[in-house]
């Protein structure tokens, strides 16, 4: 195998040009401008893990961090609680996700919707294109959250750390990033996340000065198999690797590309590999489902809400919060993620 094209230019996509540019020739594609890409959604993650990850490829991730969180306020609506954070931090995507390409062989503004566009050049197709998963077979069943995130300029931040404000389908988020900066957001299971956001953004003021939204998969990893098909093979979010209790797909699309970049030759090993590696994410997904559709109940389901806290307590390191049962139980059964509004 020689030639290698790595189809949406996110964090995966852009990490794995970087790491595989060193054995083989990459060639990067990105449906949108240099000028007008901008990455979704928080721009949050653990400094601690995204420093071990970007290590291969000599980048600093302290040289990208925003502001470093202290606590996060857990706001249920008739009370409120804070969550100690482990590295949780705000960082500068764009930059990161450019550096991580910066003299590799990418083209911006060419979009990529069949595999027949790149003819027989390539010997491997990477599909990085996350929710998208734009060129391998699409999934009988798929569960989206709709999010929408506004950039936000104060004069004074109504906020002082993170916060989230859970809801029985998604949440609001507001992540400091520093200088007066914020990025205020929210994501919905049943669409609502323009109504939220701006109900947020009507009582805590600020200049909005960029929006951005799409959908994000929280299908987990073993119900979107295939992960490859002929010479195309899926990694990150276009086969399901966002924790879906947080959102979060940042570090688990890294992780997916190092099982990727260790088993590149052998794609039934990377399958096996990857559906070891995000299991747990399947138990997660289906207490999220429950909790969406109302089917929760503590006394018939408290079991699998345990297997879920044992799974996020052992990723304190990568999920960037101290978890502890109390809480999760505050967030799973307060009225405020209980109703459907």
């Amino acid at each position: 195998m020689r030639k290698i094209a790595v189809v949406g230019l996110g964090v995966a996509g852009s990490y794995l040009v970087s790491r595989l540019s060193t054995e083989y020739e990459v060639v990067g594609f990105e449906m949108c401008s240099y000028a007008d890409y901008y990455p979704p959604c928080a721009w949050a993650t653990s400094g601690s893990e995204m420093q071990k990850l970007l290590s291969p490829v000599g980048l600093n991730f302290e040289d990208y961090v925003f502001y470093k969180g202290k606590e996060m306020c857990v706001d249920l609506g008739s009370s409120r609680f804070w969550m100690k954070l482990k590295g949780l931090c705000t960082f500068d995507k764009l930059s990161l996700e450019r550096d991580l390409v910066d003299g590799h062989n990418v083209k911006f503004g060419v979009h990529i919707k069949s595999t027949e566009q790149l003819n027989d050049e390539y010997d491997l197709i990477i599909d990085s294109t996350g929710f998208q998963r734009a060129l391998l077979p699409k999934l009988s069943k798929d569960y989206i959250i709709h999010t929408l995130e506004y950039k936000v300029k104060y004069n004074k931040m109504p906020i002082d750390d993170f916060y989230i404000k859970p809801m029985n389908a998604g949440y609001i988020w507001f992540f400091p990033l520093g200088d007066s900066y914020a990025h205020v957001g929210c994501g919905d299971y049943f669409g609502r996340q323009r109504y939220f956001l701006d109900a947020f953004m009507r009582e805590h003021g600020g200049e909005i000065v960029k929006r951005v939204g799409r959908p994000l998969r929280i299908t987990p990893p073993p119900m979107c198999q295939p992960y490859y098909a002929g010479k195309v093979v899926g990694v990150g979010e276009s086969i399901g690797t966002v924790l879906s209790v947080l959102g979060e797909g940042i570090i688990p699309s890294l992780y997916c590309a190092e099982i990727f970049l260790k088993n590149v030759q052998d794609l039934e090993a990377y399958t096996a590999e990857v559906l070891r590696r995000f299991s747990p994410y399947k138990e997660v997904f289906d207490v999220v489902a429950d909790k969406i559709s109302g089917r929760f109940s503590f006394a018939r389901d408290f079991s699998k809400l345990l297997k879920v806290f044992r799974y996020m307590k052992r990723e304190e390191g990568h999920i960037g919060v101290e978890v502890r049962m109390a809480d999760i139980i505050k967030i799973f059964f307060s009225k405020a993620t209980s109703s459907i509004r």
